[in-house]
C-alpha cells in the first residue's frame, strides 16, 4: 500500500499538484492518466522519492518495498543481464554483495563466520537462493533468451535493454511497482506476457501508458490527474472514457428524470461488465462496477480535438495495384518482392517487426523513393493524403505562424476566420494560433499535421505510426476519425486498440515476403496456424 498526504508541487506559476490526498491499495492496478504535461511521469517520481514535493509526505506500509521501471537505458552497461535483473531488489543483492566479499576474504576470522551465518539467513527469507531462475524467468518471458542472460549489458540492443530493466522492476515481487510507459518499445507477444504478469500481481501497480488496450486489458482503476487533483475511478479506461463521456450528456440534458439517467447508468454498467474477460482482474473489476451509483461517475473537464476526414470525391474500384516492390536499404532487403491490390473501403494495417520496411513502403508509395525493382500504380479516381513518421521537414525551417503554416494546405478557403476556425478544433485557440510552427511539441505538430490531412479531401490515406507524440485524447479522437472515414486507409501503429478498431485486413511484411488476410487485428493474432506461418516466415 503507498499512502499520499497533502501533496503539492509547483513550477513557478504553474501548479501541477495541490493539496492531493489518496491512497492506492494492494491487489489493484492504477492506471495514471492526464492530459500531456499535467505531470503523470513527476507524480511518479514523488512517489518513488526521486522527486520532493513542496509540502506532504508519502507513505509505503512497515516493511514495504516499491520497485520502478527505470529510464535510462544507459545505466548498467558493464553488469550482467541477469545481475541487473537481481539488483531490482536492493536488499537482496547488498546482501549477495556482502557475502561474497566476506568469503573470499584471505583471513577470515569467526566474527566473519557469524556475519556470514547471518547473511545467509536473510539471504535464505530473501528468497534468494530462488533469485537467479526466477531473473531467468522473467528475462525469457519478455523474450531475452537464455544466450543473452550472461551478456554485459552494453552488447544488447535498445529494445533488449527495455526489456532488462522492465524484467528489473518486476522482479522479487515489489509491495508496490511504478511502471511509466512500459509497453514503449516492446513487441508484441512481450506486450501479452506483461499484460499477463500484471494481472495475476497482487501486490499494487500505478501505471502510466498511452496504449489503451494495455490499460484496459490489467487496470481496475483509472487515476484521473486533472486541475491538480487526482481522482479515482473503479474499471478500465474505456470505462472511465465512456462513463465521463455519459455523465458529460446527462449534465448537458439536466431536464431528464433522475430514473432515466439510473437506468442508462445500469445499461452502461451492465455492458461493460458483460464484456469482462475471464481473468481474475476483470472479475474482480466487475463486482466493484456493480457498486457504482449515479453520484460516482462525473464528467470529464478533457477537450478532445475534432478529428473527420471527408472525401471529396467518391473513390472508384481500381484503387491501388502493388507489383514485386524490392528495395535494399543499407544492405538489407526491407522489402522483397512485396505484391498486393488495395480494394475499395479497405482499412490495411501494415504490420511487422520491421520498422523501416514499413516506412519504406510508405515513402514509394508517396514517391518519396524508388523502388529497386517492381512498380505500383494508384487508380485514377484516387487522392492521397500522407502522416510521415517523420514530419520534421515541414515545421523545422518554418517561419509562419499556424495560421499562415495551414493555409499553405487550404486550397479551398485561406481566409483567416476559416483557419482560425479548423486549428480551434485541433486544440489551437486564441493567441496559440500566432505561434511559430517551428517551435511546436511533438503532440502539437501531429495536430496541425492531421489538420493539413482533414483540408486536403482525399479519399485515401496512408498514415505511418500516427499516434506517436500524442496524447489519450488526441489518440481517441483519431481512432473514432478513422473509424468513420467513408475512404480507404493504409496505416501503420503500435497502439493495438488502434489497429483492432480500425482495421479490416492485416498485412505483415517479412523479410521472406508478406501475409495478407482480410480479417480484424484479434483474429488474426489468435489464430494459432496463421501465426506459426508469421514465425516460419521470419526464419
Amino acid at each position: 500500500m503507498i499512502t499520499v498526504n497533502n501533496i503539492s508541487l509547483r513550477y513557478g506559476d504553474r501548479k501541477l499538484f495541490e493539496d492531493v490526498n489518496i491512497k492506492f491499495t494492494p491487489g489493484n492496478c492504477y492506471g495514471l492518466i492526464g492530459a500531456n504535461g499535467a505531470g503523470k511521469s513527476t507524480f511518479l517520481k514523488i512517489l518513488s522519492g526521486e522527486i520532493e514535493p513542496q509540502t506532504g509526505s508519502v507513505h509505503l506500509g512497515p516493511g514495504e518495498r516499491l520497485a520502478v521501471l527505470k529510464q535510462n537505458h544507459f545505466e548498467y552497461e558493464a553488469v550482467e543481464v541477469l545481475k541487473v535483473v537481481i539488483m531490482g531488489h536492493g536488499r537482496l543483492w547488498e546482501v549477495m554483495q556482502e557475502k561474497d566479499a566476506i568469503y573470499m576474504k584471505a583471513d577470515f576470522t569467526d566474527e566473519d563466520g557469524m556475519k556470514a551465518a547471518e547473511l545467509e539467513g536473510e539471504f535464505a527469507e530473501l528468497n534468494g537462493w530462488e533469485a537467479e531462475s526466477e531473473a531467468a524467468i522473467l528475462l525469457k518471458g519478455l523474450g531475452i533468451t537464455e544466450e543473452l542472460h550472461n551478456k554485459k549489458m552494453a552488447d544488447l540492443s535498445g529494445s533488449e535493454k527495455v526489456k532488462v530493466l522492465l524484467a528489473q522492476a518486476l522482479f522479487g515481487k515489489p509491495d508496490v511497482l511504478l511502471l511509466d510507459e512500459p509497453t514503449n518499445h516492446l513487441d508484441i507477444k512481450a506486450i501479452q506476457w506483461l499484460e499477463e504478469f500484471l494481472i495475476n500481481f497482487e501486490n499494487t501497480v500505478i501505471v502510466v501508458s498511452h496504449d489503451r488496450h494495455f490499460l484496459n486489458k490489467v487496470c481496475t482503476h483509472i487515476a484521473d490527474l486533472d486541475f491538480g487533483k487526482i481522482q479515482i475511478y473503479v474499471g478500465n479506461y474505456d470505462f472511465w472514457y465512456e462513463s465521463s463521456q455519459l455523465a458529460l450528456k446527462i449534465a448537458q440534458d439536466a431536464n431528464r428524470k433522475k430514473e432515466e439517467k439510473i437506468k442508462e447508468l445500469q445499461n452502461f454498467i451492465a455492458r461493460f461488465s458483460a464484456n469482462a474477460s475471464k481473468s481474475k482482474q476483470a472479475t474482480s473489476r466487475k463486482k466493484l462496477l456493480e457498486k457504482i451509483t449515479l453520484e460516482d461517475i462525473k464528467p470529464s473537464s478533457r477537450r478532445y480535438p475534432y478529428v473527420a476526414f471527408t472525401p471529396d470525391r467518391e473513390i472508384g474500384n481500381d484503387l491501388l495495384r502493388v507489383e514485386g516492390l524490392t528495395k535494399t536499404i543499407d544492405g538489407v532487403k526491407v522489402l522483397n518482392h512485396l505484391s498486393f491490390v488495395m480494394n475499395k473501403d479497405d482499412k490495411i494495417a501494415l504490420v511487422g517487426k520491421n520498422e523501416i520496411a514499413k516506412t519504406t513502403l510508405f515513402k514509394i508509395l508517396m514517391g518519396e523513393m524508388e523502388a529497386d525493382s517492381g512498380n505500383f500504380k494508384w487508380g485514377v479516381t484516387t487522392s492521397q493524403a500522407y502522416f510521415p513518421k517523420d514530419n520534421s521537414t515541414y515545421f523545422e525551417k518554418s517561419d509562419l505562424n499556424l495560421v499562415d503554416w495551414l493555409r499553405q494546405f487550404s486550397p479551398k478557403d485561406d481566409s483567416e476566420s476559416f483557419l482560425r476556425g479548423f486549428l480551434g478544433r485541433m486544440l489551437f485557440s486564441g493567441e496559440e494560433v500566432l505561434k511559430k510552427a517551428s517551435v511546436l511539441s511533438g503532440g502539437e505538430k501531429v495536430r496541425c499535421m492531421l489538420a493539413k490531412m482533414m483540408l486536403s479531401g482525399a479519399n485515401v490515406l496512408l498514415l505511418d505510426e500516427p499516434t506517436n507524440h500524442l496524447d489519450l485524447e488526441s489518440i481517441t479522437a483519431l481512432n473514432n476519425g478513422l473509424i468513420n472515414y467513408k475512404g480507404s486507409v493504409i496505416f501503420s501503429s503500435h497502439d493495438h486498440q488502434f489497429i483492432q478498431t480500425i482495421a479490416n485486413r492485416i498485412i505483415e511484411i517479412t523479410p521472406n515476403g508478406i501475409i495478407d488476410k482480410q480479417m480484424t487485428y484479434d483474429e488474426y493474432l489468435e489464430n494459432t496456424e496463421l501465426q506459426k506461418q508469421v514465425a516460419e516466415m521470419y526464419q
